[in-house]
């Protein structure tokens, strides 16, 4: 079996992309497998970069990780940008947390102490203030929180660029699937190859090279990996110029919803969190627990066109924290269970597959789990 490269990272969503343009820049020889890059849980992402806003009581190692990711994007975005010349509409103006009954904003207000426990740099409103920010919100807004170094980035112009600085770097990108580890004993060897549709019998050719696994959900059909599917339904709405400057968030009747505006007039509507397996219809129940959320928020978002519904798999694990770096198979290292962060964490995760970071490597370590 001939050596084709160095590293094969398998999957070319946001993280598979930014893994291989990182080690592709230090100068290891690289190939990305992926029958359709960008084309899963990146391109119906909404791309906030926001893990003071997302902070949650149980959850401060993800914040760790978060907010060292948080620490490398401005970095990772001017990079990304002059290696492949497109613009990735990143943005840092925060992230808007608002309350509407007496509940929502007692919520907060307990929410707001835990923030100021761990030292993050939010700040509480009133609604009138709130109001000031973004005239659009609805006049029962009660108060928020801005999370002002919060960010965010439009995730499928960040897959262009990536795709487009590894053409720019040589790096193949294989459009097949990776149908199986090939392995000697416990160690990976490389991984075999089928054309897209081709059936399960197919021979296939095999690729030779360490092994990076990166393939989101589907990472568990090639190698025992705990990394389940969570289904997420997001819209997209047009209007001639932004309707917000800067992410809202809010609860609405229990469930969470985020708007995210776009330079060039676009709002992203997301998203819910649904356990259905490999399911990725769009549902009109889904759609208009999406669309009723967002009207309590900021009701001009039914005067906008619908430009896009689409639903996405997430990568989820069973401590909501990340798979990244070696596992305990010669040969073979991960970087997948990303759930909701697979954007915010691309710069770390590259970092730590380039043994980077190490105080936060055993965080996400594969081996944790066996």
């Amino acid at each position: 079996m001939n050596r084709t490269a160095n590293a094969i990272v398998v999957g070319g969503g946001v993280i598979g992309l930014s893994a291989a343009w990182r080690l592709a820049r230090t100068g290891r020889s690289v190939a990305l497998v992926d029958p359709a890059p960008a084309s899963g849980a990146s391109h119906a992402a909404a791309g906030m970069l926001a893990p003071l806003s997302e902070v949650t009581y149980t959850e401060e190692p993800l914040l760790r990780l978060g907010l060292a990711s948080l620490e490398r994007w401005p970095r990772f975005a001017a990079e990304l940008t002059a290696d492949s010349g497109l613009d990735l509409d990143y943005r840092a103006e925060g992230t808007l947390d608002v309350a509407f009954g007496a509940d929502d904003l007692a919520a907060l207000d307990e929410l707001a102490a835990f923030m100021d426990k761990l030292g993050l740099p939010v700040e509480r409103l009133t609604g009138r203030e709130c109001r000031r920010l973004e005239p659009m919100l609805a006049p029962s807004v009660r108060g928020g929180l801005l999370a002002g170094a919060d960010a965010w980035v439009d995730p499928r112009r960040v897959t262009a660029a990536l795709l487009a600085a590894l053409r720019r770097l040589g790096v193949p990108v294989v459009r097949e699937r990776a149908t199986e580890l090939v392995r000697d004993g416990d160690t990976v060897l490389g991984v075999r190859l089928a054309p897209p549709g081709a059936p399960a019998t197919h021979p296939g050719r095999v690729l030779a090279g360490d092994v990076i696994l990166a393939a989101g959900t589907w990472s568990a059909e090639l190698a025992n990996v705990p990394v389940r599917p969570i289904k997420g339904q997001i819209m997209r709405l047009r209007s001639p110029s932004p309707l917000l400057g800067r992410c809202v968030r809010g609860v609405v009747h229990g469930s969470p919803v985020y708007l995210v505006p776009r330079g060039d007039g676009e709002l992203v509507v997301g998203a819910t969190q649904e356990e259905l397996g490999f399911d990725t219809r769009v549902t009109a129940g889904g759609l208009y627990e999406l669309l009723r959320d967002a009207r309590e928020l900021v009701p001009g978002v039914t005067e906008l066109e619908l430009a896009e519904v689409v639903a996405g798999l997430r990568p989820g694990t069973p401590d909501n924290l990340p798979l990244v770096g070696p596992s305990r198979a010669p040969g073979l290292s991960l970087a997948t269970g990303h759930h909701r962060g697979g954007v915010l964490l691309a710069p770390l995760t590259a970092a730590l597959l380039q043994g980077e970071e190490g105080a936060l490597a055993a965080l996400c370590s594969p081996q944790r789990f066996s």
